[in-house]
């Protein structure tokens, strides 16, 4: 094989590979949370559920992605709309807005509600509920 021919091969192998990180990534679902300095609301989260998130059933179907509402927006996130208040959380599935939930109703609401967001839209969580 010319080295040519090896380097075309190994940017061919790379660019496959991102391919299919990137489309992997469009396909999963997360929680996005969009939250602000010195919002209130996202620190009593934080206390109450945001120590705890990652070790949930939730979180291993839609793990947890945080973005400040004052930073621009990611590529990815461009497309959602009536972005005001924080915290707001978002679920995204495949690249799409399924749900959300705007403010902190309190630990035991908002458990219900992204449990709903998740069942409505057919996502099984871990423990099988």
């Amino acid at each position: 094989m010319t080295g040519f021919t090896s380097y075309r091969l190994i940017l061919g192998t790379v660019f496959a590979g991102m391919l299919l990180l990137f489309s992997a990534q469009a396909q999963a679902v997360e929680l996005v949370m969009f939250e602000s300095v010195g919002c209130e609301w996202c620190e009593t989260w934080d206390e109450e559920i945001g120590t705890a998130y990652d070790k949930t059933s939730e979180a291993r179907v839609a793990p947890l992605r945080r973005v400040d509402i004052d930073d621009e927006r990611p590529e990815d996130l461009q497309s959602l709309q009536g972005l005001m208040f924080t915290p707001t959380f978002i679920v995204m599935s495949e690249g799409k807005e399924v749900g959300r939930i705007i403010g902190y109703p309190g630990e035991e609401f908002f458990w219900q509600l992204l449990d709903e967001i998740l069942a409505n839209e057919g996502i099984k969580l871990a423990d099988g509920t």
